[in-house]
């Protein structure tokens, strides 16, 4: 069982794209367990998501996204919305919670997705309920801390290079404060064209052997 929890992923709406930022450090109650863990996640060409929440939840609710995306484009013949994607998504989390288990699926993300009708955002809370993001949103155990550096300094119609910005500072405020967040930052951009990783830091300690 994979009980990797604690983290700190934001999602900011810009003028031209959507940026998702999130921390590197994966914790089970007061152990870091990886220093390295990826927790924003390309799904397509045109959308990403961050993951909260238990690890392995998430990682397998990203493989069967990924091949619903796959199905449902070749069944249409067409690239899918992200709304349609959103949507599928919110699905697969409802079922998982709510299946009988002695462990039930708990995972939260944030998709962010390019399409003919522009770029969106949406908040996928475990309870599988979407919500569609007009300016920007937190998730994780850093969420709090993160949500007062947005609320101060998120601006309509705000380039993208400064939601840059802001997505690296929100995650270092945070894990100033939030144990279950650290080591780093990762930062994905998803725009008219595609997908990049923009911000890939990571915090090195170096521990000198006492003469």
């Amino acid at each position: 069982m994979d009980v990797k929890k604690g983290t700190t992923t934001v999602g900011i709406v810009c003028k031209d794209g959507i940026v998702l930022a999130a921390d590197k450090r994966a914790t089970a109650g007061t152990l870091i367990v990886d220093k390295k863990a990826e927790k924003v996640h390309q799904i397509d060409d045109n959308s990403a998501v961050t993951i909260a929440g238990t690890v392995s939840d998430a990682q397998l609710m990203i493989k069967l996204i990924k091949a619903e995306i796959s199905l449902k484009s070749i069944r249409s013949e067409r690239k899918i919305s992200t709304k349609e994607i959103a949507n599928l998504l919110g699905g697969i989390l409802y079922n998982g919670i709510r299946q009988m288990s002695m462990i039930p699926a708990i995972a939260h993300f944030l998709l962010g997705g390019h399409d003919r009708a522009g770029t969106h955002l949406y908040d996928l809370f475990p309870d599988g309920s979407v919500t569609l993001v007009k300016d920007y949103v937190s998730s994780g155990s850093g969420s709090i801390i993160a949500y007062g550096v947005l609320e101060t300094h998120w601006q309509p119609d705000m380039p993208i290079e400064e939601g840059i910005k802001l997505g690296k500072k929100s995650i270092y405020t945070a894990l100033q404060r939030d144990a279950a967040t650290g080591n780093g930052v990762d930062i994905v951009t998803v725009t008219e064209k595609g997908v990049k990783r923009v911000v890939e830091d990571e915090l090195k300690q170096e521990f000198q052997p006492r003469k």
